[in-house]
């Protein structure tokens, strides 16, 4: 079968490419190849109690479809009826595979197209497209990261890891711990002590935690008199804006950031706060990993209450009925949630080969933060660390659309970027400092240090790169 361009993964960013791809190239046919048996990704796939966004909707909301709903901090559940309603219009829900796991993508030069191998339960196993889009994100979606515990084997209790969730996963009535301190950790402890008998959060070292209202109070005042869409852009930008300052300042004035979060802290917590302060004091910066938002003070609150406890320790090793720290204290349990994070996988971990030459993810260098160098008709939508993956995927799928109309208007096969400087220095893929994108580096493509190979962790920015830049830039190469 063959399709004009091919986008893998239904979630989030996917089913964007596929409604910017029906407005903007209609005459272009596409499909959406799906490994799992529902759209939606992430939150399809997270089934954790109170999962939910840890970036506002108004801005991890599509530039095109506003978000209604009055939450502004919103459950797994609420996003993914959005998603859902998102691809029941133009047809999109019909475009798409469920089951079908791309596997390896082939370019050969000769005859200028993708050649996408599948494993699925239909009987199609290979695909040809012209143009390759990966919207699959950036996680292995079969399992999180889990480390090797000591003595793990040993102990009599429930372990799961968050990902990997289920319905027969009890907490009730249970002493539980939540190994983690990131945003499905400070997700999961309020949540589980409203029915669990005890929740200790046991964290390796602290990470800012910063509280803000589930319901953006402007947002719904805006929402009352204003038409829907002018009022979603207004509050869309509003919070855009208020990010960029925040991250801004973050990377300006660290230490006066980080009294000004500890500062929050201190208020939500109260008379607790000397007890508790050292769980709630990084030894990093504001925003060299992900703040983690909790709305409406919940995390706080279960505090406060004697509901949850937090830890801050390092674990010795696992017993027959719990979990031995390093100085000697030892957290009994029922069930242990190991929250420690995802394994990145580029792509999905789609072999890619050109002209049957096997291509390394760790051998790529991307151009504008969605194409690589020598790869020809081939993006990937990979979003912002500092502020809603959406932002940055909206745009990539614009820019695919307006260099697929150009290549057509042009009566180009191929585009691919081409790097000029040889010389030039390369970096990480992110400067991050979070697990789970320090234990992938080496496996992670790499930006350049100048122009558009350096990738922009800033909205703005990326407007100017990939909405308003041109395409003959002398780095895409068309043929």
């Amino acid at each position: 079968m063959h399709v004009d361009t091919l986008i893998i993964g239904a979630g989030l960013s996917g089913i964007s490419a596929a409604h910017h791809l029906t407005e903007l190239c209609p005459d272009k046919s596409y499909v959406i190849l799906e490994a799992r048996s529902a759209m939606g990704g992430t939150w399809d796939l997270f089934k954790y109690p109170g999962i939910r966004s840890d970036s506002d909707m108004y801005t991890l909301g599509y530039s095109f479809k506003p978000w209604t709903d009055p939450q502004a901090i919103a459950d797994g559940p609420a996003i993914l009826k959005y998603i859902q309603e998102t691809a029941a219009e133009k047809d999109i829900a019909t475009k798409i595979k469920y089951n079908t796991k791309v596997t390896e993508a082939s370019w050969s030069s000769s005859e200028q197209l993708w050649t996408v191998t599948v494993d699925s339960t239909d009987s199609i196993s290979t695909y040809t497209c012209s143009f390759l889009f990966s919207c699959c994100g950036y996680y292995d979606y079969d399992q999180g990261y889990t480390p090797d515990y000591p003595g793990l084997e040993d102990y009599e209790g429930a372990f799961v890891h968050p990902q990997l969730w289920s319905s027969e996963t009890n907490y009730e009535d249970k002493d539980v711990v939540v190994i983690g301190s990131g945003a499905t950790a400070v997700t999961l402890i309020p949540e589980l002590a409203k029915k669990a008998k005890s929740v200790t959060m046991l964290q390796r070292s602290p990470t800012y935690v910063v509280s803000a209202p589930r319901e953006d109070a402007i947002a719904n005042f805006l929402n009352k008199i204003l038409p829907t869409k002018l009022a979603y852009s207004i509050i869309r930008w509003k919070n855009i804006t208020m990010s960029m300052l925040v991250y801004n300042a973050c990377m300006k004035w660290p230490n006066t950031m980080s009294k000004f979060f500890l500062k929050g802290v201190k208020k939500e917590l109260g008379d607790r706060y000397e007890e508790l302060k050292k769980h709630f004091t990084p030894h990093y910066n504001p925003w060299q990993q992900r703040l983690c938002l909790v709305p409406e003070s919940d995390l706080f609150e279960a505090l406060k209450s004697g509901k949850a406890n937090i830890v801050t320790d390092h674990i010795d090793t696992f017993t027959k009925e719990g979990i031995l720290l390093k100085t000697g204290e030892i957290l009994k349990s029922d069930l242990v949630i190991s929250a420690t994070g995802l394994k990145m996988k580029v792509m999905g971990g789609v072999v890619l080969k050109l002209d049957q030459k096997e291509i390394k993810s760790s051998e790529l260098l991307c151009y504008r933060g969605m194409m690589f160098r020598d790869l020809p008709n081939l993006a990937m939508a990979f979003g912002y660390t500092n502020a809603s993956w959406t932002l940055k995927c909206d745009l990539v799928s614009k820019y695919v659309c307006r260099l697929i109309n150009h290549m057509d208007k042009n009566s180009y096969k191929s585009c691919t970027p081409t790097l000029q400087n040889e010389n030039m220095e390369t970096l990480p893929f992110v400067d991050f400092t979070s697990g789970y994108f320090q234990r992938s580096l080496h496996e992670l493509p790499r930006q350049g240090t100048e122009g558009p190979w350096k990738i922009n962790q800033n909205y703005l920015k990326d407007i100017k790169s990939l909405k308003r830049s041109t395409l003959d830039d002398g780095i895409l190469q068309f043929a």
